[in-house]
């Protein structure tokens, strides 16, 4: 992780509540964007896109 290129999304809000995601050879990360150096989620790449899908989709409204 410590090579690992993180990026905030461009819709997050100036209130520090934002995730971080990283893409891995063959993984996403995600983690806290207030504590870096702390705990990260790792999906494989099928697990991200469905997160994903469902996000666009409505699923955790």
């Amino acid at each position: 992780m410590d090579a690992a290129t993180w990026r905030k999304s461009t819709r997050s809000g100036a209130n520090g509540n934002c995730v971080e995601i990283a893409q891995l050879t063959n993984a996403v990360a995600v983690r806290d964007s207030k504590d870096p150096t702390g705990p990260a989620l790792v999906f494989t790449p099928d697990e991200w896109a469905a997160f994903i899908e469902g996000a666009k989709d409505g699923e955790f409204d």
